[in-house]
This record gives C-alpha cells, structure tokens and sequence, in this order.
C-alpha cells in the first residue's frame, strides 16, 4: 500500500472514523490454553497497538467496543476482570493519550455501571476534553437498540418540556445519540471471522463499508488495520445510488 492510497495524512482518501468489533480474546485463549482473562488482558495490548497505528493511516477517529449491555450476563468472574481491565488501562495510559491529542468519548449508558468505574469515565473525558488531533470512542455498556431507545426517548423528553416541537426525524434522533458530534462512521470491521453486527453502531452502520477479518483481537494491530483499510479502498460507495462512488473519492 503506497502512502497516498493508505489515506496517509494530508491525503482525502482513506477513511477517516473506523469502528471495530473487538473479538475473539476468548477464543484465542482457549487455543493457547489460558484462562479467558488473559486473552482479555492480551487484547488491550492490541488495543493500545491499534489506537496508535491509527493516525498513521489518516484515521481520525475510532470508535472500539468494549463492553455490550448483554455482557453483563457473563460469568461474574468474567466480568469482575473486565472492569480491572478498565481501571488498569485509564491508569496507565491516560495520561499518554492527553498528551498525545487524543479525545476520548464513552458511549453507552452510564446507569449501572460502578461507582468507581463511572468516576473513571468522567475523568477520562474530562481530563481529554480539549483534545481534537484524534478521537477515540469506547463503546461501554452500550448496545446499538438501546442508543436508538434513548436518543427517542431524549427527543420526546424536550418534547415534553417545551423545548422541541414537531414530529422525530432522523436529525433531530441522530442528534440524541451517544455517537452525535462524531464524523459519519466511513468502516466496521470485526476480527476474529464472525460476520455480524452484534447490536453495535445500527444507526451509524447504515452506508458503512464492513470488513470481516479472520484474525483474534489479540493478535491484531497497525498492520491488520492497514488490510481493512486497503480493502475499504476497493470498495465501491454508491449510497443508495446507482453510480458508484469510489472509496477513493468518498473517504
């Protein structure tokens, strides 16, 4: 892939908001015998490798999925160690990640959620707030059914107060979305050869390109992103038109 097809800095190409459906920790644990938490551990390493490969690729924003509203009915050990994970990563790189530019965003409902885990969210967002060199979306309870419910709901509660008239449209819900503010999603890509959504970005997925790779997340890093992003620019977009549109031209 040459620097201007790789969507490089200061080129149009590429795509600029990647998301990626995060799996297969488990499963690469169990082929190396290991308990699942350390195929969880495993993957934040890849996380950290994929987060700064990004830029490089002319990525400005990337939206990852951590934890589902379903996941809560994993074993409870399972899910004891997922939020260690979080604890242990916002104490050792978040301090980077404000130095580096990066802005994070915590989508997902923060009801529910852990006292100490909620007041590691809020920091993480506060202390990275004036960021804008590149930003990092963390998808943590969140579930792409319930994103739409509440923005709905968000709308019908102005609604209610006197501060919004008029029917929902599709302004006026993307505007209630945990993802409102975000440039349009342009790639989903899941890891690990599974080839479904699994209630993630249902909105924003609407005329994104999607890329299913036959690799585990912990394995996975800049190269494997690079693949994506080479296959995404192969792609042809035509937005419910009949003309293609290159990924070329659109990203």
């Amino acid at each position: 892939m040459t620097a201007q097809s790789a969507g490089l800095p200061g080129s149009p190409q590429g795509p600029k908001h990647v998301a990626l459906i995060m799996d297969g920790n488990g499963r690469w644990a169990q082929q190396r015998g290991l308990p699942r938490a350390m195929g969880h551990r495993e993957g934040v390493q890849a996380l950290k490798r994929t987060v700064q490969g990004a830029p490089a690729l002319g990525i400005r924003c990337l939206t990852v999925f951590g934890f589902s509203t379903e996941n809560w009915s994993r074993p409870a050990e399972e899910v004891a160690d997922l939020m260690g994970l979080v604890r242990a990563y916002v104490s050792s790189d978040l301090n980077r990640l404000e130095r580096e530019g990066v802005r994070i965003k915590i989508l997902g409902r923060r009801t529910g959620l852990p006292a100490d885990i909620a007041a590691i969210v809020d920091r993480a967002e506060a202390q990275t707030a004036h960021n804008d060199r590149f930003l990092l979306q963390v998808a943590f309870n969140y579930g792409g059914r319930a994103d739409i419910v509440d923005a709905a709901q968000r709308h019908l509660d102005r609604v209610l107060a006197g501060e919004a008239t008029g029917p929902l449209d599709e302004a006026a819900l993307g505007a209630g979305l945990s993802t409102a503010g975000a440039p349009p999603v342009d790639l989903i890509v899941r890891t690990s050869g599974e080839q479904r959504l699994s209630n993630f970005l249902l909105w924003e997925a609407a005329y994104a390109e999607m890329v299913f790779q036959n690799i585990l997340w912990p394995d996975y890093g800049p190269a494997a992103l690079s693949d994506a992003v080479e296959q995404y620019l192969n792609r042809d977009r035509r937005f419910g038109g009949v003309t293609p549109q290159s990924a070329l031209a659109t990203g």
